[in-house]
């Protein structure tokens, strides 16, 4: 026999005395396939069809609750250097179709992918493409599917998600803040916050150097300050003030003030300034005219008499006689 004979004739050999395992792994591939088919007939699982794609062929959707205009190289570096690390995206964005010349796709989840991918295909990475999932979503769906994969991102600022909510609740729930909360699947109070940061006065926004550096809990101590007048007054002059330093560090000239001395400097002008204590010069008696006496100074219930050590009696006596006298008229 040939060495090729023999080695199939030793294998057929080798499987004689012991037919039970390769039955269990053919029974075992049988019901591993069956399981499957069986998961995919019931729903269990599903699969998803991905693509890759030019990136220049998505357009951020209008309702996107991530501002794309704020992207950048530097807010984006951790994933710029992850997908080089990694040779290519590992998580698809969530797209839907449309059908205009330039985009075949709106992107409702996935900016920072987005632009993540276009900066490495701009900057000698052309191999790079955009992975995108697509699927068939109202918008309301498209926002709650929006909110929900980045409701824990820190990069989403207050102020971008605040915005974001404050039109979906006029778009899709009517204004009923309590149906967009059962939605979401979060309480009340907890939108409501965000809601009161989307009616922040533009004066008051414009105080910081972004508005992405306004937190939620800033607004929330703001919103009492500026419903009173007096203070609000006090509150948006102090803002003016820091506008106009921001505006002048945006042209270069100085350095930007910090959202934390923002926010300090914007409720510190709310407080009452302590009014100058009055300088109780007092009432000074004499005997005569033109002679040293004593000085009365009134302390709420009390009355505080001060007169030179060096005073003689019969000068004292004289001054508190005439003292005494006054009291009487």
């Amino acid at each position: 026999m040939s060495k090729k004979h023999d080695a199939i004739f030793d294998d057929v050999l080798s499987g004689l005395d012991a037919p039970a395992p390769q039955a269990e792994r053919t029974g075992a591939r049988f019901l591993k396939r069956s399981t499957t088919i069986g998961e995919r007939m019931s729903g269990e699982v599903q699969e998803k069809t991905l693509h890759l794609v030019d990136p220049a062929r998505c357009r951020m959707w209008a309702r996107h609750n991530r501002d794309y205009a704020l992207l950048s190289e530097e807010n984006c570096r951790d994933l710029i250097d992850g997908l080089k690390a990694q040779g290519q995206q590992e998580f698809p964005a969530i797209v839907r179709r449309v059908d205009e010349e330039e985009h075949d796709f709106e992107v409702i989840c996935g900016a920072r992918r987005h632009y993540a991918v276009s900066w490495l295909r701009a900057h000698n990475y052309p191999q790079f493409r955009y992975l995108i999932e697509v699927r068939d979503l109202t918008d309301e769906e498209a926002f709650r599917l929006a909110d929900i994969e980045n409701r824990d991102r820190e990069d989403i600022s207050d102020y971008e998600r605040a915005v974001d909510y404050a039109q979906a609740i006029k778009l899709y729930y009517g204004g009923r803040q309590k149906d967009m909360a059962e939605r979401l699947e979060v309480s009340p109070p907890w939108l409501s916050r965000y809601l009161v940061l989307a009616k922040m006065p533009d004066q008051i926004l414009d105080a910081y150097a972004s508005r992405r550096d306004i937190k939620e809990r800033h607004a929330r101590a703001l919103k009492p300050l500026l419903a009173q007048p007096e203070q609000a007054t006090a509150v948006l002059e102090e803002a003016a003030y820091l506008a106009k330093g921001q505006g002048r560090a945006a042209a270069g000239q100085g350095g930007y003030v910090e959202a934390a001395e923002v926010f300090r400097r914007l409720t510190a002008a709310a407080r009452p300034k302590a009014k100058p204590a009055k300088v109780q010069t007092g009432t000074t008696y004499s005997r005569s005219r033109g002679e040293r006496g004593i000085t009365v100074k009134k302390r709420g219930n009390e009355v505080q008499l001060t007169f030179d050590a060096d005073l003689s009696a019969s000068s004292l006596r004289g001054a508190f006689e005439n003292y005494l006298k006054a009291q009487k008229e």
